[in-house]
């Protein structure tokens, strides 16, 4: 089955008891029994919900994996992930990465005995002088948060193998349509569904996906013990999000292309940051892993200071100011005092993230509409 059609059918089907096609919203906590253990697989809706299961079932197959659980949140699905490990275990995570995903593993994790190592794994090479026995677990971006550096999954993989480490990938940023982790290798996709997935700025959500079926227990076991659930009004939302994914997907890269080609050729700006070009130094990766380049755009000013970020953000009315990113909708972030100000100012311009830069999510409006609202706002400097 292609994309398109498992986007839309995969794990669906018209509700058994009125052949409703739109999978129903059931809002109920808890199932009538006709005895004690003796139901129809549904006992509480923490454990399982009829809609949750849908989802979870289409999130499965959109990413060639065998199981998917749904999380409150991203942050949440990320929390599941890292109560695998145990006191003395240790990450190597991506150094350019989501400022939230650094903050769990800094502020949170830290504090139980796990140890966190932020590393650049664009040459997979420099991956082996990190790993040693305690090395549970590699956290992997690709692209990355914000500076769009790709990492080799693949290469990636053959390592975590031979070591017996797992792999996790998030792939929020590509989303299933352009890149499948799990086939590349990876042990675990993690999504933030808020963004790409869902597709409409109206929810907030998590998810995991895996093919191994003991790893999918343990992982299942926390997603109930914790109780970290997703409701299934948002289960609903999500699913209708989802059979869109691979238009607005399309409509994303397209868009992505045009405004990265525009803003690489005006005079104000120092530099862009985006896979597609074949200067990236991993655009070969890019090529061979993914779909498409996505609508995520990183770019920096030659005029260099905050100031003129902020009033560059200040005049964009097509792209608004405003945290997150996969809607339909165009927004604009500023990463060091937004999305990353959890990390330290001289963590974040290790990996280039100065404050002159600048984040975009491309929309799917018209793309000559947001070129010159951007080239309008340029202008103002």
């Amino acid at each position: 089955m292609k994309f398109a059609t498992k986007a839309i059918h995969a794990g669906i089907a018209p509700d058994p008891s009125t052949g409703a096609i739109m999978t129903p919203i059931f809002q109920t906590s808890t199932y009538v029994q006709q005895a004690p253990g003796d139901h129809k697989g549904y006992e509480y809706s923490r454990t399982h919900n009829p809609t949750r299961t849908t989802l979870q079932d289409n999130l499965a197959a959109l990413e060639n994996g065998k199981i998917g659980l749904c999380f409150a949140s991203g942050m949440a699905a990320i929390d599941a992930i890292l109560k695998l490990l145990k006191p003395g275990d240790e990450v190597i995570s991506t150094n350019d990465l989501y400022g939230g995903t650094y903050r769990i593993f800094t502020k949170v994790f830290e504090k139980y005995g796990i140890k966190f190592h932020f590393v650049s794994m664009e040459r997979v090479e420099d991956l082996n002088e990190y790993i040693n026995e305690k090395t549970k677990l590699i956290w992997v971006e690709t692209p990355t948060n914000p500076m769009m550096n790709i990492i080799d999954i693949a290469g990636i993989a053959e390592i975590t193998k031979e070591r017996g480490v797992l792999l996790a990938v998030d792939n929020t940023f590509a989303t299933p349509f352009l890149q499948t982790p799990l086939d590349l290798g990876a042990d675990i996709v993690m999504h933030s569904v808020t963004k790409y997935l869902a597709g409409h700025s109206d929810v907030v959500m998590g998810a995991i996906v895996v093919n191994d079926e003991q790893l999918g227990q343990e992982l299942a076991f926390l997603q109930n013990a914790c109780g970290a659930v997703p409701g299934p009004q948002d289960c609903f939302l999500v699913l209708r999000g989802i059979k869109t994914l691979h238009i607005r997907m399309e409509r994303h890269s397209q868009n992505g292309k045009t405004i990265a080609a525009f803003l690489v050729n005006h005079p104000k700006v120092e530099r862009v940051y985006w896979p597609g070009f074949e200067v990236h130094p991993n655009h070969q990766i890019a090529l061979k892993q993914m779909k498409d380049f996505g609508g995520m755009i990183s770019f920096t000013l030659k005029d260099n200071r905050t100031e003129a970020a902020f009033k560059v953000m200040e005049h964009l009315h097509l792209f608004s100011l405003a945290e997150s990113l996969g809607g339909v909708e165009s927004l604009c972030g500023h990463p060091a005092t937004m999305t990353h100000a959890s990390i330290p100012k001289e963590e974040r311009e290790k990996v280039g993230l100065v404050d002159s830069l600048i984040r975009l999510s491309v929309g799917i409006e018209d793309a000559e509409d947001l070129k010159r609202d951007l080239a309008a706002a340029l202008d103002v400097l």
